[in-house]
């Protein structure tokens, strides 16, 4: 048994945030039926790199779903989502604001069918306000939220991040958004409509900027790899030329650090004692810790800092990765049978329940792999599937 095995949930999402929400829910068990465009497909399918042409960034994406080609602008198309909306629990869509309610499949009228759906709508903007039925990506919201602006190095320009870093945290945070909602529904028994704007969750994992610019004026600043909240903090080139990552976040690790660099004299500063005044000397401790580490290889770094028990970190690349002994006990990849490509290896479910544990059961699937599957679950004959693949508006 799996932990959502008794939902079914309608992925009708495209790209990054919303298909990400439905995979998380698809990882523990839920029946996810991904509905793409019978000519075009989810346009992640053509992202990144690609083996003979299948996209390998769509296979992790939409693991553990069923895929059916529907033409949703097409009236046969809307019918069929309206059957499948009356059998199912969630409905996840990024369509721009108006468009369900022009194809007359408003989440009223939804919730008219089947009073117990949970409408999930993730856009860039959000269902109202000036912006809203502007198209909307990751990247307006790495903009628009403070995070490139506070990103890169003090003299450098405003710097975005290399992934779909706003789609992955408007994904985790509608896959908790679902939850919270599913469990409402057992208490009232009723649905309801979860509007979420993508250029929001990011803004809460950038701590209280706004709390600190209305209380104090304070806005943030590019500080690099330092942080503006606690020192040393940063990234350090070692004598075999590796790079190693250390965090004082905690007083008693800032004070281990300080102690093993042959600075103990700082410790017993007086603004030493919080991180607030580290970071007025961040110039001085960065300069103690950066030349110790320098005269010595990374092994013997990383060997030292455990000894004392203060926290470092090699900077991996995917290479390292691969040969970590951490990774390897935790199982964090796994191989993944594929009908295309033979196997896979992808990163595992994002973490481990002790009696309903989630499992990657196959990875994305060609286009409109289980349209006949899924219509014959809603009771169409063969020969109107048949017809509606001639029309155009199933694949």
């Amino acid at each position: 048994m799996t932990s959502l095995d008794d939902l079914r949930v309608i992925d009708a999402a495209t790209l990054f945030a919303g298909p990400s929400a439905a995979m998380m829910l698809g990882d523990f068990g839920a029946d996810v039926i991904k509905i793409e465009h019978p000519k075009r497909g989810d346009p992640s399918r053509g992202h990144g790199a690609s083996v003979d042409g299948v996209g390998l960034w769509w296979k992790t994406l939409s693991r553990n779903k069923r895929t059916a080609a529907v033409d949703l602008s097409r009236p046969e198309g809307q019918e069929i989502l309206r059957r499948l909306v009356e059998r199912s629990d969630v409905l996840i869509e990024n369509f721009r604001p108006g468009t369900l309610e022009r194809w007359n499949l408003s989440p009223d009228d939804l919730l008219e069918l089947n009073p117990r759906l949970i409408v999930a709508r993730m856009t860039g903007f959000g269902q109202f306000g000036p912006m809203a039925k502007r198209p909307g990506f990751g990247t307006l919201a790495e903009a628009m939220s403070g995070f490139a602006a506070m990103t890169g190095q003090p003299d450098g320009p405003p710097t975005l991040p290399p992934l779909a870093l706003a789609d992955g945290i408007a994904g985790l945070a509608m896959s908790y958004a679902i939850m919270v909602a599913l469990h409402a529904r057992e208490r009232t028994g009723r649905g309801q409509v979860i509007d979420m704007a993508i250029i929001e969750p990011i803004l809460g994992l950038l701590g209280p900027q706004m709390t600190a610019y209305k209380a104090l004026g304070v806005v943030p600043k590019r500080t690099g790899n330092r942080s503006s909240s606690n020192a040393p903090r940063n990234t350090y080139r070692t004598r075999d030329g590796r790079w190693l990552a250390i965090s004082t976040s905690a007083q008693p690790i800032a004070e281990r650090v300080m102690t093993l660099v042959g600075r103990p004299d700082l410790v017993e500063q007086p603004w030493f004692a919080t991180g607030h005044g580290r970071v007025q000397h961040v110039d001085e401790l960065d300069e103690a810790v950066a030349s110790w580490i320098a005269e010595r290889d990374a092994d013997e770094v990383i060997a030292a800092f455990e000894e004392v028990q203060a926290a470092v970190a090699p900077i991996y690349d995917v290479r390292d990765i691969a040969e970590d002994p951490q990774y390897a006990a935790l199982g964090t990849f796994v191989e993944v049978p594929d009908e295309e490509l033979g196997s896979l290896t992808m990163q595992n479910v994002l973490f481990r329940l002790s009696d309903t544990p989630g499992e990657i059961r196959w990875p994305g699937r060609p286009l409109g792999h289980d349209t006949d599957e899924v219509l014959g679950e809603l009771d169409y004959p063969e020969d109107r599937i048949a017809r509606l693949r001639e029309d155009g508006v199933i694949a």
